[in-house]
């Protein structure tokens, strides 16, 4: 029996996406045992400092870049927007999943839709390309930057410090909470 040993973030997502990552592995070889090793990154140890602050990208795969390199773990699985353009020096992006659903939902408060909300609403998100899109759609709302993971974000918008929230609809989708 052949051993791979999958590094990944601790996130409910990432677990996700690893364990789609380990089917598709043993479907190819039922000769495959997998093992998960969880690695905090950056990005997961601080959840309030900005991410343009933090420095993008890197932070949420440095650490189990890491893992790889000191031998812990023998494949990396991330969402491949955390990872960088230019890989690490010795390694490579080997196998990418199938692609989910690319669309961006809205998640709104009390089941509100985004043309529902009143100016001056507060909308979260943290990705530029979001944000240009909620500014484009409705210049009269308050776009402001949301961390945490998909439960996270969600909570924070249930709990009132947000009025809505854009999340991926793959994240949603891989979770079993689109629908």
């Amino acid at each position: 029996m052949t051993r791979i040993r999958l590094a990944t973030r601790g996130s409910a997502l990432a677990l996700a996406q690893t364990n789609m990552a380990a089917d598709a592995l043993r479907a190819a070889d039922p000769n495959i045992e997998v093992e998960v090793v969880e690695v905090s990154t950056q990005g997961d140890q601080d959840r309030i400092t900005s991410l343009r602050v933090l420095g993008g990208q890197g932070i949420f795969v440095g650490a189990v870049r890491e893992a790889l390199l000191d031998s812990r773990a023998d494949v990396a699985v991330h969402s491949l927007k955390d990872v960088p353009t230019t890989p690490a020096p010795g390694l490579t992006l080997g196998a990418m999943l199938e692609r989910g659903d690319p669309r961006d939902v809205f998640v709104g408060r009390d089941g509100r839709r985004l043309a529902e909300l009143p100016a001056g609403a507060r909308v979260g998100t943290s990705a530029s390309r979001r944000i240009a899109l909620v500014r484009a759609l409705r210049p009269d709302l308050e776009v402001a930057e949301i961390r945490g993971n998909v439960d996270t974000r969600i909570a924070k918008v249930n709990g009132g410090d947000y009025d809505g929230a854009i999340l991926a609809a793959a994240g949603l989708d891989r979770l079993g909470r689109l629908g």
